[in-house]
């Protein structure tokens, strides 16, 4: 197709969409979703949570490749339409402001508890992307977003109920394992961009340890937590973290450096669709 000389084109939807981080908005997304199940939130209110959510992390993706377009054309990220001219700075952080607007009104529409807290991993998002990723406490917006998380889902239940403590603390370890998870493939291109976050600083070997403590530590909380003895759906929860914490142990590793965030992702939504068939109480 011949274009008009000067005449700009509209950037291609899979280019838009690639730059909302499509694979962990999908997985955070389902995972709350999922647990809304859980927590017996009628139909009509674990749809609009699942938006807000939606919302919130398409935000966070678009905020981050903005905020990171500089970055990654010095490296020539392939993975970022911005850094391969497919989008530009502009329209995402257009893109990005608005979805982050909406994610605002559509959470306060839950009330304001559990929209407040929901909101805590939006800012936690935004944080991490506009400086918090460069320091030493780069894991602390991973934590503290992914623990508001399932407060604010059960927080949105009839009775605006409080979350276990097991619950927020699983969803506090798993973000910091996708955290640790996340960053190992890139280690070398943002340590050459000036971003020395707490994976940076532990290297490859300690990211893949303490990553892979984490979600050992998540899934026991998730079976162990739970009053009563270890059903077998708990037994089973354990079963699945097995090949995870195993992948996210060899993480440092050039080979399996890839492997690991999907395995944190994957483990977390199989474990919130076992707590939802086996029943246990979140509220």
């Amino acid at each position: 197709m011949v274009h008009a000389p000067g005449r700009r084109t509209a950037p291609p939807l899979r280019a838009l969409v690639v730059a909302t981080h499509a694979g962990p908005t999908v997985a955070v997304t389902t995972t709350a979703t999922l647990l809304a199940l859980t927590a017996g939130l009628p139909p009509g209110r674990v749809v609009l949570l699942a938006l807000a959510v939606i919302a919130g992390q398409v935000s966070i993706g678009w905020s981050n490749d903005w905020l990171d377009a500089d970055r990654d054309r010095a490296v020539a990220r392939g993975d970022k339409p911005v850094a391969q001219g497919a989008v530009t700075p502009a329209l995402l952080r257009t893109l990005a402001t608005a979805s982050a607007a909406a994610a605002v009104v559509l959470s306060l529409l839950l009330g304001a508890v559990p929209g407040l807290l929901l909101l805590v991993l939006v800012a936690s998002g935004w944080a991490y992307n506009a400086g918090l990723k460069r320091t030493a406490v780069s894991v602390l917006p991973y934590a503290t977003g992914f623990g508001a998380l399932p407060a604010g889902v059960v927080a949105a239940a009839p009775g605006t109920p409080a979350a276990p403590w097991w619950l927020v603390a699983a969803g506090a370890a798993l973000g910091a394992a996708a955290h640790l998870a996340n960053a190992a493939p890139d280690l070398e291109d943002d340590l050459a961009t000036g971003v020395r976050g707490l994976p940076h600083r532990l290297g490859a070997g300690g990211s893949a340890v303490g990553c892979a403590a984490l979600l050992g530590a998540a899934s026991l909380l998730l079976v162990a937590g739970p009053a009563g003895r270890p059903s077998a759906t708990g037994w089973a929860v354990l079963a699945l973290a097995v090949p995870a914490v195993a992948v996210a142990a060899v993480a440092g590793t050039v080979r399996f450096r890839r492997a690991a965030f999907p395995a944190v992702m994957l483990l977390t939504v199989l474990d919130v669709a076992l707590l939802l068939a086996g029943g246990a109480a979140v509220t």
